[in-house]
């Protein structure tokens, strides 16, 4: 079964299910070892590996690339990040079709004008216009070849600091326009904004959250006001390079890397991710 389908099917039984941001092979196989249920192929980490800000920086040819290195990498369906969709509808439409002979279950883009900045950015978020956004949906729904690919439309506007009757007008005129979903996207403290979108959204498509600031509520309090995907996005970059700092500064300061030593994962452990066993009865040794 194609993942776009999979996924489909998914949210069609109503199910909850929880996607972990990833930015490489790696990083997705281990989503995968831990039962996600998605992989989240998150802008934000990928630009992070190439040390670059999350801001629009990078081309739809290098998050397509590395979106693409995760899917081959799992078999679990792959969410992809796609900011603002890389430019205006024609791009958009162009972006679907690459995504989808990728094989990228799931494409999600957002209401901020390009270049965007990251939602988590202390300044003002320059939003597109309703009318703007809606003819870049209309595009991207339109390109695909098959109709099973997820299609989510985000919007910005609460992290704007627009009101809720805005985000709430602005989501409808996306399902107007043919999004599968709704991200709705927030930076408060507590999910309380995104459970009031919930509420009064009345589950005309299913939502999806992205629990980064207001963490303290588990996956199936947001199910019930009718969220079907939580993205943890960024939590696993985010422990990794705090593990990578420590290491690198005890074996600089050691001078050994015998302190760290029963602390790191094995290059068996790493072996094993990059799937040495199967490489290894292929040639025989």
């Amino acid at each position: 079964m194609h993942k776009a389908t999979a996924l489909r099917a998914s949210l069609n039984r109503g199910e909850l299910l929880l996607a972990m941001g990833a930015h490489n092979g790696m990083s997705a196989k281990l989503a995968e070892r831990h039962r996600f249920d998605a992989i989240w192929a998150s802008s934000f980490e990928i630009s992070a590996a190439y040390g670059v800000p999350d801001a629009s920086i990078l081309t739809m040819t290098e998050f397509l690339a590395a979106a693409q290195s995760m899917n081959e990498s799992v078999a679990i369906p792959v969410i992809a990040d796609c900011d603002s969709g890389f430019g205006d509808a024609s791009i958009v439409e162009r972006m679907v079709a690459k995504y989808e002979a990728a094989g990228i279950a799931a494409v999600c883009i957002e209401d901020k004008k390009f270049p965007k900045l990251n939602s988590f950015v202390g300044t003002a978020q320059q939003l597109e216009s309703v009318t703007e956004f809606v003819t870049k949906i209309s595009a991207g729904v339109a390109a695909r070849q098959n109709p099973d690919m997820v299609f989510i439309a985000r919007t910005e506007a609460l992290i704007a600091g627009r009101p809720m009757e805005e985000a709430l007008a602005r989501a409808h005129a996306y399902a107007d326009a043919g999004a599968d979903m709704i991200l709705i996207h927030s930076k408060k403290r507590s999910a309380d904004e995104v459970m009031e979108f919930g509420r009064r959204w009345g589950g005309r498509v299913p939502l999806v959250v992205v629990p980064t600031t207001y963490y303290e509520p588990v996956a199936e309090d947001f199910h019930k006001v009718g969220v079907q995907i939580v993205i943890y996005a960024n939590q696993a970059m985010r422990s990794a390079v705090r593990a990578m700092n420590e290491t690198m500064a005890r074996i600089r300061m050691a001078r050994t890397t015998k302190p760290v030593e029963h602390e790191i994962a094995s290059m068996e452990e790493i072996f094993e991710l990059q799937g040495m066993a199967l490489l290894k009865r292929a040639v025989g040794s």
